[in-house]
């Protein structure tokens, strides 16, 4: 903020020397109005506009597909994510997770602490342990800021500088910058993320699940999983669009850790809940 404060000081020397004698004076109030600006539009999104944005993000995408009408499933996975999210930097977020009705193998997570994954994905799972992987890989996004920080190199600076602090879509205008927003964050989910980004939160993902108890190395399992099913498969078209081949998140995840992690590999998998759960669905 002081680099901001300099550069505001010397905006204003440059407009008092430049401004002619005949000219309206260049009032404390226009100068006021130039700063508030220039911090609004470097200034970053509040926690709480960061929320809001992506509750209607997520509104967006379960508009494609609903929610998997299932409480007892919904509520597991929020157990699980609520305590793999608590040993997060950002656990104070109010995370909400969901199960999606899609036959599709993909997850996502949006600003705010938003995160759903697709029933196709829940399938292959096999233990709690993984189910907590796949989760952390998502929770690593929002902790970081990664579609936030897209969505925001994406849209225009003036959209960030006159963005309300909740949102709030109470006439026309706001409705047209609502839809603006909403059809870039669908835009991204169709593109995905800087593949870089993927990486570092599946490094960041495995190392949150150790955290929260389990074993990190059954990121890995699920990603071997992945990979062994046929790219030419339409389940997978969207995560494979989105994401890095399998095969090369695979081999990054396994170098980075090589080793590092060995002590947290007894971690827990709490398979026979999992099951208990997944049985449920699938009798």
């Amino acid at each position: 903020m002081k680099a901001i404060s300099n550069i505001l000081v010397l905006v204003a020397c440059c407009l008092a020397l430049a401004w002619p004698v005949s000219s309206p004076a260049f009032s404390l109030n226009d100068l006021k109005k130039l700063t508030d600006n220039i911090r609004k539009i470097s200034a970053e999104v509040s926690v709480e506009e960061e929320i809001q944005m992506g509750a209607n993000l997520i509104a967006g995408l379960l508009g494609a597909a609903p929610l998997v009408a299932n409480p007892a499933l919904q509520r597991y996975v929020n157990d699980v994510g609520y305590w793999v999210a608590s040993q997060s930097s950002r656990k104070d977020l109010p995370w909400h997770f969901g199960v999606i009705d899609s036959a599709g193998i993909n997850a996502f997570a949006a600003p705010g602490g938003y995160i759903v994954m697709t029933m196709g994905l829940f399938n292959l799972l096999e233990n709690e342990a993984q189910l907590s992987g796949v989760l952390a890989h998502e929770i690593s996004h929002v902790v970081m800021k990664h579609h936030l920080k897209a969505l925001q190199k994406t849209m225009k600076r003036e959209f960030w500088a006159n963005i309300g602090t909740q949102l709030v879509v109470d006439n026309e205008k706001d409705r047209k910058r609502l839809s603006k927003l909403v059809n870039a964050g669908v835009q991204l989910y169709a593109i995905g993320l800087d593949r870089s980004l993927e990486y570092d939160a599946d490094l960041k993902g495995v190392v949150l699940a150790a955290r929260a108890g389990y074993d990190p190395y059954a990121l890995l399992d699920v990603l071997a999983t992945i990979d062994s099913i046929n790219p030419e498969q339409e389940t997978l078209t969207v995560m494979l669009k989105t994401h890095p081949p399998v095969a090369d998140r695979l081999s990054q995840l396994a170098n980075a850790m090589d080793g590092k992690l060995d002590k947290y590999a007894s971690g827990q998998s709490n398979s026979g809940r999992f099951f208990e759960i997944a049985g449920k669905i699938n009798p």
